[in-house]
């Protein structure tokens, strides 16, 4: 088992007897599915339906104070903080930046389930994340039996396993909750109440209106800068973003591809060959008859 502290992450708490009601009228997951020891997967969005930022959370147990942790882009911490502090009006909730971060475990069962600590909700394979102080990070990669590696050798599991990371494979307040493919990644709560910008995405979901997706790559050489334009011939279908060993993850016009793949046209970037992992990916169901 291999674990790696992840620099890049932050930790926010909102706490207070308001917190599950006024988050569940904020973001994209539904809080009342969510306890200690859980984590679910979500975003906060623009009432235009763009990612803000996107997140994971866990709800705090008695014994850490409840509330709830938003495990978060270190980056983006204080926007998300503010962003929340805007929408509170009267809510009792208080909103915190903490001094945590991340140890991301994966290849392997944890030996010992350290409290905040919850499996990563995105896809099978992804690990556990455990939110902790950066100078418990040895300790706690002891405690749970795995290797203490570089956040590098974690980069290129997520790369592998198709997981597209804000900043790199899409840009935030750029892009959709369908265009990260959130909506495969158990990122939103179709069936839960409001949420702001939750009528864009339910029409993107019910119309099947989303024609850019993330998608995983192959590459046969070097690999491109991130956000190196995909060529099919001379035409623009998309861009590169995180790769690493071969494999990297691209934000791609679906139908665009789907034609070139049709048309035996190669895809390149920055003059690199390069196919898709998984080509099914970009074809849209036709839609059936009504009888």
């Amino acid at each position: 088992m291999k674990s790696a502290f992840l620099p890049d992450r932050g930790v926010i708490k909102v706490a207070g007897e308001d917190a599950r009601n006024f988050l569940n009228g904020l973001v994209t997951t539904d809080l009342d599915r969510l306890k200690p020891g859980l984590g679910r997967f979500g975003a906060l969005l623009t009432p235009q339906g763009k990612i803000i930022v996107d997140f994971l959370i866990t709800e705090a147990p008695a014994g850490h104070g409840g509330g709830f942790l938003i495990d978060c882009p270190k980056a983006l911490a204080d926007t998300l903080a503010t962003k929340l502090k805007f929408y509170k009006l009267r809510a009792k909730v208080t909103v915190e930046n903490l001094d945590l971060g991340v140890l991301a475990a994966w290849d392997g069962e944890p030996a010992a389930q350290p409290d905040l600590a919850f499996a990563d909700p995105r896809a099978e394979g992804l690990g556990t994340r455990i939110l902790i102080p950066e100078d418990l990070k040895q300790k706690l990669s002891d405690l749970i039996g795995a290797e203490l590696v570089d956040a590098a050798a974690y980069e290129a599991h997520r790369i592998a396993l198709g997981v597209p990371r804000g900043g790199l494979d899409f840009m935030y307040s750029d892009a959709f909750p369908h265009e990260t493919n959130m909506d495969r990644l158990a990122g939103v709560d179709f069936d839960k109440g409001c949420y702001v910008g939750q009528e864009v995405v339910s029409r993107m979901q019910h119309r099947g209106t989303a024609r850019t997706r993330s998608v995983k790559v192959l590459l046969e050489d070097a690999s491109p800068e991130p956000g190196t334009t995909i060529l099919a011939g001379d035409k623009p279908v998309g861009t590169i973003g995180s790769t690493a060993g071969g494999k990297g993850i691209a934000l791609v016009r679906i139908d665009r591809v789907a034609d070139a793949l049709d048309a035996g046209q190669p895809l390149t970037a920055g003059g690199l060959a390069l196919t898709l992992a998984e080509p099914d990916v970009v074809r849209i169901p036709a839609k059936q008859p009504i009888a």
